[in-house]
């Protein structure tokens, strides 16, 4: 019965350490952290995920290097010793945000291997705290979604907004269900050829309009591309491109003859002296205007005095009397007179 409660005993004891083979042997590993960061002995060690083994103690170094203040004793599989290089870097890590710590050892590309009683290069450990900072900042950030969904779902509920609205309002309901109604009307006049949109999704006879109408202008846009036609000379005459050129460089030399005060046009532009005969011109002729308008001189006279309007008139009226008079009896007003001395 003894040697059964000691073999119960082993078990247990092999079952809360969580050993994998209580007959392997095992090797001690150190490396050194700037903090613990809480972690306990018995944790978990792992090589890129899988358990090799286990702490068996974190303890302060004594070192006065800020990097190198906590050292932590680990017990590894003596047969995964193979498996660890020496450039290896072991890290604190937690299962979740609010998980069990562990350390994990991510696996280097060295050749050389670690030996019991070796050291293992750390990863400094406040990445792994700005890890858990980020955790509970996306945790306070989706605490803030939930609250802004659920204040959202609670005013669709009441009613208010466009979505409460829709799923509680009848009248707005009705509306929306009128015009779907009468979109599947025009949906179905649509497919059976009805109106200008039915005509054009089922009218052959359109369609093939439509088709020649789309073949002309690939022949026109073929003809220019070829250089036929006024618009294909455009692009393709090598001719008429320099004539557009010279003419072009002839508007920039009239322009810059113009800006010279060269011509008749340039003066007009930057001679002063012209510019001031212009000037007076304008203003008398403006003077004169003014006096017609205000009945000076006969001019003047003629636009606003009626009564040389009408005598004018009537004097014109007495001359084609007369001249119609001449015409129709000349004898009457040629006469010759003939005497002997």
């Amino acid at each position: 019965m003894a040697i059964a409660a000691m073999v119960i005993l082993a078990v247990l004891i092999f079952l809360l350490t969580g050993e994998k083979n209580i007959f392997a042997r095992s090797a001690t590993l150190y490396t050194y952290l700037s903090d613990s960061a809480a972690l306990t002995s018995g944790a978990a060690v792992r090589l890129n995920g899988i358990y090799i083994g286990k702490i068996d103690g974190v303890e302060l170094s004594g070192s006065s290097d800020p990097n190198r203040t906590v050292r932590l004793v680990m017990s590894v599989q003596r047969n995964k010793l193979a498996a660890i290089p020496v450039d290896s870097q072991a890290s604190i890590t937690a299962e979740n945000v609010l998980g069990t710590k562990y350390i994990n050892i991510k696996k280097g590309k060295s050749q050389a291997t670690v030996r019991p009683g070796g050291e293992l290069p750390s990863l400094d450990v406040e990445e792994f705290e700005d890890l858990v900072r980020k955790g509970y900042n996306t945790l306070d950030s989706v605490n803030a979604t939930l609250r802004r969904i659920d204040n959202i779902v609670a005013q669709v509920e009441a009613g208010k907004g466009t979505v409460g609205k829709l799923l509680v309002d009848e009248a707005l309901y009705s509306r929306m269900l009128a015009a779907v109604t009468e979109v599947q009307k025009i949906t179905a006049a649509v497919s059976s050829g009805k109106g200008t949109l039915g005509r054009l999704v089922y009218d052959e006879a359109l369609y093939d309009r439509v088709m020649a109408s789309l073949q002309r202008l690939d022949t026109v846009i073929q003809d220019v591309q070829q250089g036929q036609g006024t618009m294909g000379k455009l692009l393709r005459d090598p001719a008429l491109y320099e004539e557009a050129r010279a003419a072009i460089a002839e508007f920039r030399r009239v322009g810059a003859d113009l800006n010279a005060g060269k011509g008749t046009a340039g003066k007009l532009l930057k001679d002063e002296a012209a510019y001031r005969q212009i000037r007076d011109l304008l203003t008398k002729l403006d003077a004169m205007v003014e006096r017609v308008n205000s009945g000076q001189g006969t001019l003047g006279q003629l636009l606003v005095n009626p009564q040389l309007y009408e005598s004018l008139s009537g004097a014109t009226s007495e001359l084609r009397t007369l001249i119609k008079d001449v015409r129709a009896n000349p004898k009457k007003f040629l006469r010759i007179k003939l005497g002997l001395f």
